[in-house]
């Protein structure tokens, strides 16, 4: 059974985050969209606030698991039985950064990651971009799956 670990931030989660799980469901069997919990980092959601903004996401699909993971992103995948990491692409510049992270989560766990890319009309659609539309007032509700 091939199971994707696609982990981030999720702060929050996007229509194009949304497009890459839906998109992975084709090539795997499940996957787990795990939301890290950073503490050096100030969120704009608390962890619990995203990881039930994507469970209601999802909730009508069983092949779809959110849960919450802090430590190595390696060391979280093997623990719930994932066989490969998952990766959004947008840009040449997430490109190399994303082939430097697979490089190195292949060397110290020899897990493989799956990078997929980004739709052209999701291209520019970043957590960033919509926590600033929010923050400034600004109606986000196009680039937000729920």
């Amino acid at each position: 059974m091939k199971k994707a670990f696609f982990a981030g931030s999720f702060d929050p989660f996007t229509v194009g985050h949304k497009s890459i799980v839906d998109r992975a469901l084709g090539l795997f069997d499940s996957v787990v969209v795990a939301v890290g919990d950073n503490s050096a980092k100030a969120p704009f959601q608390t962890v619990d606030e995203r990881r039930n903004a994507i469970s209601r996401v999802y909730a009508a699909d069983k092949r779809v698991e959110v849960c919450v993971y802090d430590g190595l992103t390696v060391d979280a995948a093997r623990a719930i039985g994932c066989t490969h990491l998952l990766r959004g692409v947008r840009s040449v510049a997430d490109f190399e950064y994303e082939r430097q992270l697979a490089d190195a989560n292949r060397n110290i766990s020899g897990l493989e990651t799956v990078l997929l890319y980004t739709l052209p009309e999701y291209s520019f659609v970043s957590s960033s971009l919509v926590r600033d539309l929010i923050k400034y007032g600004r109606a986000a509700d196009e680039f937000l799956p729920y």
